[in-house]
């Protein structure tokens, strides 16, 4: 049978899994078959479950029973997304992103906020030449795709699906309000991505380089603009049309690693980048107030440029968008 902290872990998990119009106690007490008093004391640990209890929970949401009986004092139990060439693909990758970002629309309240050492994902998917880029990076030099393996750059790589599935990706972040904080090495990787299949020679042309380069530029020129009016939109559309959603942060204090916190009023969500591409996910309470309070203390200590500090918004800018041009005065 759980232990009263196992007992007590299934029980919040299932709070998270729950959709918001959903009672924990209806449900606790369908599919148990109790009372709707039986399920509450079951909920507050009053009543202990038997272990088919558990059983009949876990099953019913998705849980694993041996984690949950093996929880100990100050353990985190995270989910591991990680994607290949072969069982999880980059597509699924994208639309499973995708879902949990339109999932967001069913809260109240809600918020993302992003601690970054990269560029985040979201924003390589302004510009057509840097989706198909960094697509293809992803294929051939991380995922190890050998569909890749004796290709040479070409924007033809991406396909129209994975085209529109990226913008969607976009799309749906710029409607969820958002807390973004960057350090000036935050394009550092990006630019190194170019310069190495440069140096490998995976380029066809220096002119797709250049193409290459102009997109990041431009992608970097539409962030400026964005954080200028505190808003999220996509290149073209008119800012003067969007609710003010996206506070941004220049961090000067600390390279940290790609966090990300999402917030709602019912849960709080941690995803820990890892690979690029791959993260662990988890949504246990105590792990995620953590996240939480140190990202705010780092707040306190990184510049808002988002909608005020013009002189401070300028010089970080101009610091990332002089880093992409002098790399491109040398193809």
């Amino acid at each position: 049978m759980p232990t009263d902290q196992s007992q007590e872990f299934l029980f919040q998990r299932i709070k998270e899994l729950l959709p918001p119009h959903i009672s924990m106690v209806d449900a606790v007490s369908e599919i148990l078959h109790v009372s709707n008093d039986s399920a509450y004391r079951r909920i507050r640990g009053e009543t202990p479950l038997v272990l088919d209890e558990a059983k009949q929970l876990c099953t019913h949401f998705g849980l694993s029973l041996d984690q949950l009986l093996n929880v100990k004092h100050g353990s985190t139990i995270f989910q591991d997304v990680r994607i290949d060439f072969k069982k999880y693909k980059y597509d699924q990758y994208l639309k499973d992103l995708l879902e949990q970002l339109n999932e967001l629309g069913g809260f109240f309240q809600k918020e993302i906020i992003y601690l970054s050492k990269d560029l985040p994902i979201f924003h390589n998917f302004y510009y057509k030449p840097l989706i198909a880029f960094r697509h293809f990076f992803w294929m051939k030099t991380m995922l190890l795709d050998p569909n890749f393996a004796t290709q040479h750059f070409d924007f033809g790589c991406l396909t129209a699906e994975t085209e529109k599935l990226s913008q969607d990706l976009l799309m749906a972040y710029q409607k969820v309000p958002s807390t973004e904080m960057w350090n000036t090495e935050s394009i550092n990787s990006t630019i190194s991505q170019v310069e190495f299949y440069r140096d490998s020679g995976y380029f066809s042309s220096s002119a797709d380089i250049k193409t290459v380069y102009e997109a990041i530029i431009a992608t970097i020129h539409h962030m400026k603009e964005q954080v200028e009016c505190g808003c999220k939109f996509m290149p073209g559309d008119s800012p003067q049309l969007k609710k003010s959603n996206y506070n941004f942060f220049y961090n000067r204090v600390v390279l940290g690693d790609n966090t990300v916190l999402v917030m709602t009023d019912r849960t709080k969500t941690a995803y820990l980048n890892y690979g690029l591409l791959n993260y662990i996910v988890t949504r246990d309470e105590s792990f995620c107030t953590h996240c939480y309070n140190d990202v705010q203390n780092l707040i306190k200590r990184s510049t808002r440029i988002s909608q005020t500090s013009e002189k401070q918004r300028n010089i970080f800018f101009g610091i990332l968008l002089s880093k992409v041009e002098e790399r491109k005065k040398r193809v």
